[in-house]
């Protein structure tokens, strides 16, 4: 064996210019569209309902296959999972997990020659949104380990022997974790700290990682780290499966949070760590490709535990709401409350259906829903907060009240608050709400850079832009006229959907809106050219609008599936009815919003608190914050503190 290399004494972080980070997380995008997708046709003004209607079904074997895990998982839940245990000692119990192992939920989505169950992505997210309304904490646990731990990456990416080694382990005894973030590094991936020296038949490690979810109980970690370029290797960040109890691996911090106490995330440092060169999965420089593509049906996950919230918000609201009365009736009869209810029912049910079209979309593997996947996690995100906030709201003071004082004082141990502060990190967890936006938008416009970006982008030549401008003339020539009139402007288009009550006009909607929005984006794009990336206001209200557009969409297709199959359809043709009419204020306000904001005085005055400019209206407070740096030195080299691991046997 050849010596190690010699650890670096100080940090060797990269500096990375805007524009070589740009081009860093640009190069690991998916960049071919070989299948359609609803969503980014949904960008460009075509609303393709032929993609997403009739609604996608699953195979009867899988269907039975997935009942029969839901029901067992359910027992499950109702006879071994303690909630509140969890929640009071911030820890997921050992026997918890055995159990958990022994009845399969660690391989879920992993094939049955592997020793899975094979479950399809729609049951997958079913079973996360039945164990997270049990405890938040498990359904992270399980989501982080199969979602985007080494399961997914090994699905897609990994080899034959790779899926042999490890996907059994993974399938009933191992526990997975991803690790990318590092202290100093988020959604920034160019500037990834964490090395990966060749050294003959292996990598050797050393960095530090960030908010590793399961790292502190994990057996094998995915990380991700930068191969340094040198004769015979490309270089680039690379993707690993590294062994959790391997020398050099230390979990120097078990991090707690306002919610999700039982969460096992933490800090993980690597020393001189010792990866065999077989555990790479990909080739090198692949890693952020690994991660984006492994992301593409793993965000599902999360907006599934986001519709058990909305499921338990609702139930909560239904039963407090009748039985707590206020001047002669029922709160949920006065309008203050009932319209928060009403949001709450009619938002549950559109979550649930686009997080259902979705992942049998995915199932299918028909469409590309890069996208629709994408906009399922911001989506579910921020409205399961919105829904918790409401839930709080309308049960008042004992939506402030834990459910411990609660049950201490002789009352219903309702754990509202705590679904608030659980539901709080959704919006951060797997690209934050902002960075959603910038993601999607980014797709969004793909379309639109294919063909003009050389003409925007100042680094091509006269030449290479006047050759753009010629193949964006012709592609704009084409396109849009196409966006003046539709089949929105029909009054009897899409008459399938009148029965009983009438969702053809929601369809309309949407039809015209989705011009409007792709126009809108035009103009934008005509207007601020090269700039437009610096409009992430703009960016993020015309992703918001698509986002409303899918979920009015997906719930006029399910409450129509429902009807068609004699399962609730006139309560679901209801419910995706006042959906549609809530989510139509909200998309006119958007399209306000789009020409008419504070944003460029939001700059201005951005520019003002960073220069000091309003120190003066911070006084009058003490700062309770204690000392420290802002971020923590994440020098690479040994460990100084006794290791957190505490591996689940």
């Amino acid at each position: 064996m050849s010596a190690v290399p010699e650890t670096p004494a100080a940090p060797s972080r990269p500096t990375v210019t805007e524009r070589e980070a740009r081009q860093v997380a640009e190069a690991a995008r998916e960049q071919d569209w070989r299948k359609p997708s609803f969503a980014k046709e949904l960008f460009l003004g075509r609303f393709r309902l032929d993609l997403i209607h009739p609604h996608p079904l699953p195979a009867d074997e899988d269907v039975r296959r997935g009942e029969e895990f839901l029901s067992r998982l359910r027992d499950f839940c109702e006879t071994k999972v303690d909630g509140a245990l969890i929640e009071r000692e911030a820890r997921i119990p050992d026997e918890v997990i055995n159990g958990l192992k022994e009845l399969g939920a660690l391989g879920m989505k992993i094939d049955t020659k592997y020793g899975g169950l094979g479950l399809t992505q729609v049951y997958y997210n079913k079973a996360l949104a039945l164990v997270g309304s049990a405890s938040p904490a498990i359904g992270a646990l399980l989501s982080a380990h199969q979602s985007i731990g080494v399961p997914q990456p090994l699905k897609i990416f990994g080899t034959r022997e790779q899926k042999e080694t490890f996907l059994p382990r993974c399938a009933r005894t191992d526990i997975s974790a991803f690790l990318l973030t590092e202290p100093d590094v988020g959604s920034d991936p160019a500037r990834l700290a964490t090395t990966a020296v060749p050294d003959g038949d292996d990598y050797v490690l050393d960095g530090v990682k960030l908010w590793t979810t399961n790292g502190v109980v994990a057996d094998l970690l995915v990380v991700m780290a930068r191969v340094p370029r040198s004769e015979g290797h490309r270089g680039g960040i690379t993707a690993f499966v590294v062994e959790a109890d391997s020398e050099g691996v230390t979990v120097e911090n078990r991090n707690a949070f306002m919610g999700l106490r039982g969460l096992e995330n933490g800090v993980t440092r690597f020393h001189r760590v010792r990866v065999p060169a077989s555990h790479r999965i990909g080739e090198e420089g692949q890693g952020l490709k690994i991660a984006l593509t492994t992301l593409n049906t793993g965000r599902l996950s999360l907006p599934a535990m986001c519709v058990g919230a909305g499921k338990w918000c609702l139930k909560i609201a239904r039963e407090w709401s009748a039985e707590r009365e206020q001047w002669g009736k029922p709160v949920a009869l006065h309008e203050a409350v009932g319209s928060k209810i009403a949001f709450i029912a009619a938002t549950t049910f559109a979550l649930e259906a686009v997080v259902d079209l979705s992942s049998q979309m995915a199932d299918e593997n028909r469409n590309d829903i890069r996208i629709e996947a994408a906009l399922a996690k911001l989506y579910g995100s921020e409205m399961a907060w919105l829904m918790a906030d409401e839930l709080v709201q309308i049960r008042g003071g004992r939506g402030f009240e834990t459910a411990d004082s609660l049950r201490a004082r002789g009352e219903r141990a309702v754990p509202a608050e705590q679904m608030l502060r659980d539901l709080r990190i959704n919006r951060i967890f797997e690209g934050s709400t902002e960075i959603m936006h910038l993601l999607i938008a980014r797709e969004a416009v793909d379309a639109h850079l294919s063909v003009a970006g050389d003409l925007i982008d100042p680094d091509k030549s006269l030449g290479d832009k006047a050759r753009a401008g010629a193949g964006a003339g012709a592609f704009y020539a084409k396109w849009l006229p196409k966006l003046v009139a539709g089949p929105g402007q029909l009054p009897g288009t899409y008459g399938e959907f009148k029965n009983g009550i009438d969702l053809s006009p929601h369809l309309r909607y949407v039809e015209r809106a989705s011009r409007k929005l792709a126009r809108s984006t035009f103009y934008a794009m005509s207007r601020w050219q090269g700039r437009m990336e610096t409009k992430q206001g703009f960016l993020g209200r015309i992703v918001d609008i698509g986002a409303e557009l899918f979920a009015m969409s997906a719930a006029c297709v399910r409450a129509e599936l429902l009807r068609s199959r004699g399962d609730h359809g006139r309560e679901a043709y209801q419910l995706a009815d006042a959906f549609c009419r809530q989510a139509r204020l909200r998309v006119e306000e958007l399209f306000g919003r789009l020409w008419s904001n504070t944003d460029d005085l939001d700059r201005k005055v951005v520019k003002n608190v960073l220069g000091g400019s309003y120190t003066w209206l911070e006084e009058g407070v003490v700062d309770p914050s204690g000392d420290g740096p802002w971020i923590a030195d994440a020098s690479p080299g040994p460990s100084e503190r006794e290791n957190a691991r505490r591996p689940i046997r």
